[in-house]
């Protein structure tokens, strides 16, 4: 494991199209099948990264929250699962199950769609206006495991609220950190 910083690419970057399956429900979506008219999220994760369990519980309260307020959501493993048997689809769906995602589960098995995003840590979180327009990317909030931070979604939170309010979002953003995407 080797702790790596999102990579922070311009904001008003056009979200990348993807068409991957959803291992929850075996079908094959779009970014047009999770986008909202308000604002989608896409988030890079996986299931063994130390990181994304620590957040895992804060990832699913955020989405049950806002996906009423009419917020696309989508996850995305990009892990090399052949070398980490963990990210395997088959388990992709138990952990979704577990959790009892609300928000699709894509397996970028190809991992094109990690590179079309510029993805570099699980987890990388992505905010991308009605327009498809990036708006935020970055931190989930500033706690990490160990460091005594509260576990609150702040950031991404505050984000979405402007976005629903219809005030820009700070430009003031800070990378999110966790595993390194495991790359084949």
């Amino acid at each position: 494991m080797s702790l790596t910083p999102s990579n922070m690419i311009p904001l008003g970057t056009q979200a990348p199209d993807f068409e991957l399956m959803d291992v929850i429900t075996n079908k094959r979506l779009t970014l047009d099948d999770v986008r909202s008219e308000v604002a989608t999220v896409v988030m890079f994760i996986c299931n063994h990264c130390p990181y994304v369990k620590y957040v895992q519980p804060e990832i699913v309260r955020l989405a049950n929250d806002y996906l009423s307020k009419d917020i696309g959501f989508a996850a995305i493993s990009s892990n090399d699962y052949e070398a980490y048997p963990e990210d395997h689809p088959d388990k992709m769906r138990e952990v979704a199950k577990k959790w009892k995602f609300q928000f699709p589960y894509l397996v970028d098995d190809t991992q094109v769609v990690a590179k079309k995003y510029d993805a570099a840590c699980t987890p990388d979180f992505y905010i991308f206006d009605h327009h498809l327009k990036l708006v935020y990317r970055g931190q989930l909030d500033s706690s990490r495991p160990g460091n005594d931070k509260p576990l609150n979604g702040q950031d991404m939170r505050r984000a979405l609220d402007d976005i629903i309010k219809g005030v820009p979002v700070s430009t003031d953003q800070m990378p999110s950190q966790g595993c390194n995407i495991k790359w084949k």
